[in-house]
């Protein structure tokens, strides 16, 4: 993998003093010493996985593709972006056109119009669940399940059904889901204590359902552990400098990041790294906001602003050097469409040229921009691109001056949410909230 980026709208920043307090914050991170050490489970975990259960992980991803022609994967935020994320980037966006087993996420809305689309599609097929919830009490999770759950336990009876149930949670009481998954007799996964949601893809929340989905779990932890290792090493490296680079943008006025990749199948890694820095950075009235777009798409919907709105943007690229697959242009007689002069040029050519044009108006129109570039779109690098995403993430929470594993703000919504459903216990919260209601209409 590599990393560029141009320092020249740091303007007259201390660049050294930054270095320094990045290598202070990667030492903080290997001795636990920082905020949140106490969820630093991800750091090691390409390495110290649990090997006994992965290899259950990989037993059960076996089973699913023999007894379903569909997988139904309940989870919202961490428990679902990731697996996503890596499904569509090995397999591509149109990977349940081309395969024996369709993998389709749900308890990511509350929406009832998505639900019964899927429900619909899944009456007549063979199905399994897979439910991620660590606490096992997250609304749009736990009412999709109990959905789902009722859907199964009437076509395949009590029994069929919770052999067709896998639930990846917390392994205690304090978990509804566990509980339940031990009353009824689902297959259970950890969510191990020490690893937050958003930095969860490399445990049984993500290996499942992407091993489920045929994807190389084995090669996406190879790449993982192998940046692990390159990252530990004491002095300067591409991390350290992503988060450099991101905080001397910040401070320098840039608030806002865009991340872009060169490839449609990319478009949930966006979503992904849009979770990971919003929440890790956001507190505090702190943080650099996470945007995403595809190439060349984008360029005609954002194209203008990012050219030419309001200066606060820098943008991150991600390009795949050998994209596995190419087509060839070829000259027409006449020249009708006035194309020939790009007559035996491959397209991945055309996208290339098409990112450095861009790249140098962007930069000339006020807007920064760095560049990642892996040698392939497989599950090798991702497990690389996910780790340097995890550990710059860390980092540069740190340089902010913030807990990057904690995620206060998200409650706030939630106790609003309880309140207005009418869940007991929050009587006083309902009528408060009634009131500010009513005095809004």
């Amino acid at each position: 993998m590599a990393f560029n980026f141009d320092s020249t709208y740091s303007g007259d920043l201390d660049i050294q003093s930054l270095v320094q307090q990045a290598k202070q914050a990667l030492q903080d991170l290997k001795n636990a010493t920082g905020k949140g050490s106490d969820f630093l489970g991800w750091l090691t975990l390409p390495r110290d996985y649990d090997k006994e259960e992965y290899a259950r992980i990989k037993l059960a991803a076996q089973k699913i593709r023999g007894q379903s022609q569909v997988l139904v994967v309940i989870g919202i935020g961490g428990s679902y972006l990731g697996a996503r994320a890596a499904i569509e980037f090995v397999k591509s966006q149109t990977h349940n056109q081309n395969s024996d087993l369709e993998v389709y996420f749900a308890g990511n809305s509350l929406s009832s119009k998505a639900l019964s689309n899927l429900l619909d599609y899944c009456k007549d097929k063979d199905v399994c669940v897979n439910v991620i919830s660590k606490s096992g009490t997250t609304t749009e999770c736990s009412v999709v399940f109990r959905v789902f759950k009722e859907l199964l336990e009437n076509k395949y009876g009590k029994a069929g059904a919770a052999e067709r149930i896998y639930a990846t949670t917390e392994y205690s009481r304090r978990s509804k889901l566990y509980e339940l998954a031990q009353k009824e007799g689902y297959e259970c996964f950890l969510v191990p204590d020490p690893v937050g949601g958003r930095y969860s893809v490399l445990t049984a929340v993500g290996l499942l359902p992407i091993a489920a989905a045929g994807v190389n779990t084995d090669a996406l932890l190879k790449g993982a552990c192998d940046a692990m290792e390159h990252y530990a090493k004491d002095g300067d490296n591409d991390a350290l400098r992503y988060a450099i680079m991101r905080n001397l943008y910040y401070k320098a006025g840039k608030k806002l990041e865009i991340f872009a990749p060169w490839e449609p199948d990319f478009t949930m890694l966006g979503e992904w790294f849009k979770q990971l820095f919003g929440e890790s950075e956001g507190k505090e009235n702190k943080g650099v906001f996470p945007a995403s777009v595809v190439y060349t798409t984008d360029l005609h919907s954002m194209g203008q602003y990012i050219q030419e709105g309001e200066r606060t943007l820098f943008e991150t690229m991600l390009a795949v050097k050998n994209c596995g697959s190419e087509i060839l242009l070829k000259e027409e007689e006449g020249d009708p469409d006035g194309l020939n002069f790009l007559g035996g040029k491959p397209l991945s050519f055309l996208n290339k040229q098409a990112m450095e044009a861009t790249r140098i108006a962007h930069f000339d129109g006020g807007v920064p921009n760095a560049l990642i570039e892996i040698d392939r779109a497989d599950e090798y690098h991702l497990g690389w691109l996910f780790y340097f995403f995890m550990l710059s993430c860390a980092v540069s929470g740190y340089l902010l001056g913030v807990n990057p594993f904690d995620q206060p703000g998200v409650e706030e919504y939630k106790v609003n949410m309880f309140a207005l459903l009418g869940k007991p216990g929050f009587e006083k919260q309902r009528e408060i909230l009634t009131q500010r209601i009513e005095s809004l209409c």
